[in-house]
């Protein structure tokens, strides 16, 4: 009977006492910066599978934290020790101790080790019903890693040093799988030795000249060029399309954005063609989508705006990066489009300070869509990828759409925003806008650290909420946004009237006395928050009238912009398909009978005997 159930046991763990698993893992990320660290994931089965690639001979650890660090994290450790190989579910509590858990959720796929490498795969739920386990959705995801020279012993894993990290990703972004017909042709728009100034926000603008076509392209894929060693300092790049009716003159040189000197002709560059920001990777069009240049409607001269992060001011620093499009003649069906909807970036948008949680939403109304997609496409625009957008008090960001009062399925959420990983999302299924139809962009923010008012504005420590949405066919609509209104926002802390005509930015508040020739900005600050008047605050400002922003190509506007709206009578906290987790863990060491354990282990020692358990891969 033991016999039996060797062979039984050998059938059962194919990855672990054969070859090479074979499976496909169609995403690939680096973890560390030195080439050591190596994660590969994705679906199998309605589960998620994992292949770690690490350069140890001891223990491979991996998990899942709220915040990057050790505390209160969801770890699986996993090696092969003595020819055998083991996998092990562990928790961390808020005090970073260490403890397996009690069920484990973690199942071993595979594993071997040579004399450099360790690699182990394995597959987990994405909802285990596991209260020490992280749910795996559709937000970012802080992984973190680590390794040890020496194997886990029974006391567990010894302490990794340096060998740990963190890094955000998103597990679960639909993979997309592009097949170019044609050879590609790409461009680069980069960045000419900029001198980045030691301040900690920097915006760079450069113009470019597209290249001239004599017939019409597609880009079909666009990458950041970043020069190495600048990872962490270029913050996120934007690419505007600009007035055409413009002479090669403007490509001389580069500014500082927003700046009271900077040239006229950046000014008429608003319609965004495409957003990249930081922790992002390239971005490849649908197959049935392209971004159209060459033809009287295209762009020609385009702005590149290169936000440059430098906290610690540091001097000396010299910039080339930019943008790779690739393209091609092999001409798709539709021409993509990008709307900027979600808040206007003004200091009318306020966070008050000392706040855990205060949400802003930005209106896309139904007043704009209507006007732009009655007159341009009657039956509905198809958005397919989504990039939300946010500062370092952001916490959360979600694209809400609303047809006829009935909220539809969202078209893009991340509950774990994080500052350095931003990129867009591509939509599960592509989802239809229509006439009439709202978006909301909701934006969570903490300014628990903060004793200031934090404004709507363009440094890393003012806040932005936007959504980027990628479209298709093309329209003439570039951005669908709003302005909450300023004076009832004032009102709240009791000011009563202001100097007019307003002659001064920030305009100055005339009374009443404790306000008096104060900058609206300074009387804010002066108000005395608490979380109780912030949290009144925020009920009041997301229920303001909004000022509507519906804008076209070359600084036109639909007929709409200016228009005040109120915003519409919705649900505040969108409710969400509550999660379906998985039945507790039966993984095989859980399930198996005793005996069969025992045979088990009589088949370990016989490969651990034979060296077959680490000798099951080519070598490195």
């Amino acid at each position: 009977m033991c016999g039996w159930s060797l062979l039984v046991l050998w059938a059962l763990l194919p990855g672990a006492a054969a070859g090479r698993s074979g499976r496909p893992f169609p995403h690939r990320a680096l973890l560390d910066s030195e080439g050591k660290y190596w994660l590969s994931w994705g679906p199998r089965d309605g589960r998620l599978a994992f292949r770690l690639e690490v350069r140890t001979a001891g223990y491979v650890g991996f998990g899942f934290s709220p915040t990057g660090a050790m505390a209160a994290a969801d770890i699986v450790v996993g090696g092969v020790a003595h020819g055998q190989p083991y996998l092990q579910d562990y928790f961390t509590n808020a005090n970073r101790e260490l403890k397996k858990d009690a069920q484990q959720d973690y199942h071993l796929e595979y594993a071997m080790e040579n004399s450099t490498h360790t690699v182990i795969e394995f597959t987990r739920d994405l909802h285990t019903c596991d209260v020490n386990d992280k749910a795996i959705t559709e937000s970012t995801v802080r992984v973190i890693w680590a390794y040890h020279h020496e194997d886990a012993g029974e006391a567990g894993p010894k302490y990794h040093s340096s060998h740990r990290g963190t890094k955000s990703l998103r597990l679960l972004n639909p993979e997309k799988a592009h097949v170019w017909s044609t050879p590609v042709a790409y461009f680069d728009l980069v960045n000419q030795d900029v001198p980045i100034p030691n301040k900690g926000t920097t915006y760079w603008c450069q113009m470019f000249k597209i290249p001239v076509f004599q017939e019409k392209h597609h880009v079909v894929k666009v990458e950041p060029v970043i020069q190495r060693g600048h990872e962490s300092l270029v913050h996120h790049v934007l690419l505007y399309q600009c007035s055409s009716s413009f002479n090669d003159s403007v490509l001389d040189y580069g500014h500082e954005c927003y700046h009271p000197n900077m040239p006229d002709a950046f000014l008429t560059c608003e319609t965004v063609i495409f957003a990249w920001a930081i922790g992002g990777e390239g971005f490849s069009y649908p197959p049935h989508v392209g971004l159209s240049l060459g033809t009287p409607l295209d762009p020609r001269y385009v702005l590149l705006e290169v936000h440059y992060d430098n906290p610690t001011y540091e001097e000396g620093l010299i910039d080339n990066s930019g943008l790779r499009l690739f393209h091609t003649t092999d001409i798709r069906k539709f021409d993509a489009g990008v709307i900027e909807a979600g808040l206007w970036v003004s200091l009318f948008h306020t966070i008050p300070p000392g706040m855990p949680e205060f949400r802003s939403e930005g209106h896309c109304t139904q007043e704009c869509l209507e006007e732009a997609l009655a007159a341009e496409k009657p039956s509905g625009i198809h958005v397919f990828a989504v990039l939300l957008h946010a500062h370092l008090a952001g916490r959360g960001i979600s694209l809400r759409h609303f047809r006829k009062g009935e909220e539809m399925r969202l078209l893009a959420y991340d509950d774990s925003f994080d500052f350095n990983f931003q990129e867009f999302q591509y939509l599960k299924e592509e989802q239809v806008i229509l006439p009439g139809d709202n978006l909301i962009t909701e934006c969570r923010y903490n300014t628990k650290d903060r004793a200031r008012m934090t404004w709507g504005g363009l440094s890393t420590r003012n806040e932005m909420c936007l959504s980027y949405l990628l479209y298709y066919p093309r329209i003439n609509l570039t951005r669908c946004a709003s302005i909450p209104d300023i004076m009832e926002q004032l009102q709240f802390i009791g000011v009563k009237e202001i100097y007019r005509p307003v002659t001064t930015w920030p305009f100055i508040i005339k009374s009443p006395k404790q306000y008096k020739n104060l900058s609206f900005m300074d009387a804010m600050n002066k108000f005395k928050w608490t979380k109780k008047e912030g949290l009144s605050f925020n009920k009041l400002v997301l229920s303001l009238p909004v000022n509507v922003r519906c804008s076209k190509t070359d600084n036109a506007e639909w007929s709409i912009q200016g228009m005040t709206a109120l915003p519409p009578d919705i649900e505040r906290t969108y409710t969400a398909e509550p999660l379906v987790c998985a039945s507790p863990s039966s993984s095989l060491h859980r399930s198996l009978s005793p005996k069969v354990l025992g045979c088990f282990m009589a088949l370990s020692s016989m490969l651990s005997s034979l060296h077959l358990w680490s000798h099951f891969c080519c070598p490195w």
